[in-house]
Order: C-alpha cells, then structure tokens, then sequence
C-alpha cells in the first residue's frame, strides 16, 4: 500500500513539474509550431560520434564542425561494419579529428557493442533503442550513461529529452527543485506534451533558449 501511495505521490510530482516547466516555456516564448530539433542522421558514424563527443564539450564549436566533417568526408562509414574496419586500420584518431584517449576508446567501445550486437545500420539502431532492455546494456559502457542514451534515441528520431546542464538549468530557471535525472527526463517529456509540441523540439527548444539568453551573439540552432 506505501509503495503504490509513492507511486501516486511521485506520478503527481512529476504531473506539477511539468506544469510549471510549460508555464514557464509560454513565459519565455515558446511556440505549438516550434519545430527545431536535433537533426537525424541516418550513418552510424556520425551518430556515435556525436553522441561520445558531445559530453563535456562544447557543441557548435567542437562536436558540430566534427560531425560535419564525418558526414562530408566519410559518407562511407555509415554502418557498423565499416566502422570497425576503420578501428582495425587505427584510424580513429583521424576520423573523429581528436587525440584524447578518452574518447577514442569510448567511441570503438561502443562501436564494437554495436557490431557485435546485430546493429550495423541506423535503423538497425532505432529499432534496438525502443526497447529498454537494450538501453540497460547500453548504460553498462564506460562514459554512457542516461543522457548518451536519450541523446542517441533524439539522434535516430525517437522522441525523447536528454537531461543536460541546459535542461537542469532550465528547470532551475522555472523553480523545479528535484535533480534526479529520470524525475526530471519525465517531467520535460510530459512538459512537451502538454504544449503539444515533439519532445525533440522542446528538448532542442530549451538547448537553444538557454544558449542564446547566455551569449546573444550566439543563435546555433541544431
């Protein structure tokens, strides 16, 4: 009987939440025709890369022009298969255009649980990441954790929000005191929903608000 009263008392919570995070998203503008969002890529490269980059750094001016440098200039390495080639030949390095270890080891990790995996294609990756038990073995890589998963599904079209430093701060913008990822991760996608508007746009809609308020000059939209 407790249990099923936190159940309630916690579903409620996240149902406030999400009202105060809309409230405030109307405050500042938001619109039902929103419709900028992160873009979906259909090359396994891109969206691995994209995804291991993008924590801790920079986007527009660091992960972005890397990203779009792979799209341009490695079009062929859009599946598993040939990324892992790539691995063997120890080209890595030279295909993300970065010499940190770090990173590079997290990106052939997840690479070969990709391969070995039965998921060469982008397709291959959405249909996997619908299902929650692929995104637990996910979450058992070094460096991937919740908001990497949530990113990825974004990066392959499935409707999600990825609880970043933006995300936080716009919750604490609007009064939302939890810091809990999977409260806070509910509570967005629910605010999305009440504002009819895709909870990739929203997601994307609060990154771009946040980064143009703290730096006018900047108006990166994904």
């Amino acid at each position: 009987m407790k249990t099923n009263l936190k159940t309630i008392e916690y579903a409620v919570d996240i149902l406030k939440s999400a009202r105060q995070l809309a409230d405030y998203a109307i405050e500042l503008g938001v619109s039902q025709e929103e419709r900028v969002h992160r873009p979906v890529y259909d090359h396994m490269g891109a969206i691995l890369a994209d995804s291991i980059l993008q924590a801790g750094l920079n986007y527009a001016s660091v992960v972005k022009p890397r990203v779009e440098f792979i799209l341009n200039s490695h079009s062929e390495k859009r599946t598993s298969s040939t990324l892992i080639e790539m691995i063997d030949n120890q080209q890595t390095a030279d295909f993300l255009n970065w010499s940190h270890t770090t990173k590079i080891n997290r990106f052939e990790s997840i690479v070969r649980f990709m391969y070995s995996n039965d998921v060469n294609t982008s397709a291959d990756l959405r249909e996997k990441l619908e299902l929650d038990s692929f995104g637990v073995e996910l979450l058992e890589l070094d460096g991937v954790g919740p908001k990497t998963v949530d990113y990825m599904k974004c990066l392959v079209g499935i409707d999600s929000v990825a609880v970043d430093r933006h995300i936080r701060t716009f919750a604490q913008e609007a009064g939302i005191v939890q810091k809990d990822y999977e409260f806070l991760h509910k509570s967005f996608c629910s605010a999305a929903d009440l504002l009819s508007i895709s909870r990739r746009s929203f997601d994307s809609w609060v990154w771009s608000t946040l980064a143009t308020s703290k730096n006018p000059q900047q108006s990166f939209i994904f």
